[in-house]
């Protein structure tokens, strides 16, 4: 289980960073065309999110 929580989020990850550089590289977005990355990276941050949440939680009971 823990293996596939670490590979949803690298795959998050990834998808972040892909849409960081994607609007970066774009001079001008369409709006049409940022709203759903805009959407995207917002659940791949909050997936992002909540997995460094559970391995903070995981690391204050080991100490």
């Amino acid at each position: 289980m823990a293996a596939k929580k670490s590979t949803d989020y690298q795959r998050n990850y990834n998808k972040l960073k892909t849409i960081a550089e994607t609007m970066r590289q774009e001079e001008a977005l369409d709006i049409d065309q940022l709203i759903p990355l805009v959407e995207e990276a917002s659940k791949a941050y909050k997936a992002c999110q909540e997995r460094i949440a559970a391995v903070e939680k995981v690391l204050k009971t080991v100490e």
